[in-house]
């Protein structure tokens, strides 16, 4: 009996296999893709058909027109894989992570859970930098820390300059590291006590709080520690409240799955 032909697409996917996410891997540049991409003949490819691809932006922090600049066919290359695509047939390749060495050793040793202290080095909207202790210099960036908005704090902010400043001392804990962005991603927020956890006040309570945001549909007001409930205009009454005002409000309802909380004034 005549066995039947390899599936084509079952010998791709065991050869793409070989090539996991986060593994470093060599080759050597094949050529250059039509959009700047850097093709490359990974070690053990066929030689006719490279399956590496780096993009533009995935090749180097250095600024460059052409890739030719920074690389050129024959040259030995090594990245990171990304992923792998078996529609394409092609393993996407990060050579910009692994080029500085030292950064690269020291994104791997900070690892999810680890406690780190730093200095911030720049508040931004978008997130802050932080100069890990001990981090080698980036290539691109102020620090090798970076603390998202969301995980600067459990209060509601306007900016993250209204919790850190530069020049300041923090702890945080690592989330996770970016080797492509060059980031160990870290928490202030992981190391606060969650005000929810210590939410003392029940639907039918009556709290006193300052209001902290005043907006076209309603007023925030602080119950407790840190948590915020909502005064819908509706409940209001045509009532004036202004930012940093002391209101006595009466829970409403208590949303802890969404972490809400809706609220009335007392009175």
């Amino acid at each position: 009996m005549t066995e039947p032909a390899p599936d084509p697409l079952d010998e791709l996917r065991a050869r793409l296999a070989a090539f996991p996410a986060g593994e470093v891997m060599t080759g050597t540049v094949a050529g250059f893709g039509e959009r700047g991409d850097v093709l490359v003949r990974l070690d053990g490819d066929d030689p006719q058909a490279p399956t590496g691809r780096i993009a533009r932006h995935l090749l180097s922090w250095a600024a460059f027109e052409h890739p030719s600049e920074m690389v050129a066919v024959g040259r030995r290359i090594t990245a990171e894989v990304l992923g792998a695509d078996e529609h394409k047939g092609e393993v996407t390749l990060s050579a910009k992570a692994c080029e500085d060495e030292a950064l690269y050793r020291h994104l791997l040793r900070n690892r999810p859970g680890d406690v780190v202290t730093g200095t911030v080095a720049a508040v931004h909207n978008f997130g802050v930098f932080v100069r890990l202790d001990g981090e080698p210099p980036h290539p691109a960036y102020p620090g090798t820390g970076f603390i998202r908005v969301p995980d600067l704090t459990w209060s509601r902010i306007d900016h993250p300059k209204d919790v850190v400043r530069p020049g300041q001392r923090v702890a945080g804990e690592v989330i996770g590291t970016d080797t492509h962005q060059g980031e160990v991603v870290i928490s202030l927020k992981a190391l606060q006590k969650d005000p929810w956890d210590a939410l003392a006040p029940g639907v039918g309570d009556v709290t006193t709080g300052p209001v902290t945001k005043v907006l076209p549909f309603g007023v925030f007001v602080r119950v407790g520690e840190a948590a915020e409930g909502l005064v819908h205009v509706s409940d209001l009454g045509g009532q004036v409240v202004r930012e940093g005002q002391e209101l006595a409000v009466r829970i409403l309802e208590i949303d802890r799955a969404r972490r809400r909380i809706r609220l009335a004034p007392a009175s």
